[in-house]
Parts: C-alpha cells; structure tokens; sequence
C-alpha cells in the first residue's frame, strides 16, 4: 500500500467513524429514530458497519447491559451489524425500540 492509497484508507475510515457518531449522537437526541438509522444503512456503508449493541447503547436509557438483554430476547447476536441483521430481526428491532 502507497503512502497516498494509506492516507485516502485513513481519510475514508475517519469519515465513517464521523458518520456513525452523528447518526448516534441524532439518535441520543431524539433528532432521528432508531428505524431511520436502520433504514438509511442499508443505503450507507458506514452506517451499515455499525455494531446493533452501539446503536442501541445510543438510545437514551439505555446502557450495555440493557442493550445485551434486548439482543438476547430478539435473537440477535451480540457481534452482529446493522448491515447483518435479517429482515425479521430488524423488524423486531424496530418494533421493540418503537414499543420502550
């Protein structure tokens, strides 16, 4: 990998991690919601990359052990992404966090 291929990889990894915390940071203000996020992953790569648990533990209320409890008893495993989730679990997902 050239020197100018590595500061691209690393300017390109930097904008993604700035995507993931203002959709988080969205999320924790009640500017978007949960289902938007999901939805709008599935478009963005970046968002795509996030972890379920963070965007859970994003939710106000809501902490990591919390948020390993919700995954547990929608079926969802803890190392899962966004982009992984299957259509029934992003549905259950999202209903859950609509229904709390």
């Amino acid at each position: 990998m050239t020197a100018s291929e590595r500061a691209d990889a690393l300017n390109k990894a930097a904008a993604a991690r700035a995507t993931r915390a203002a959709a988080k940071e969205s999320l924790k203000n009640g500017k978007r919601s949960a289902a938007d996020i999901i939805n709008s992953a599935m478009e963005d790569d970046a968002l795509a990359r996030m972890r379920v648990s963070e965007l859970l533990e994003a939710l106000p209320g809501i902490g990591k052990v919390r948020a390993a409890a919700i995954m547990e008893q929608l079926g969802i495993a803890t190392s899962r992404r966004v982009r992984g989730l299957g259509v029934h679990q992003r549905r259950a997902l999202v209903d859950f966090i609509d229904e709390h």
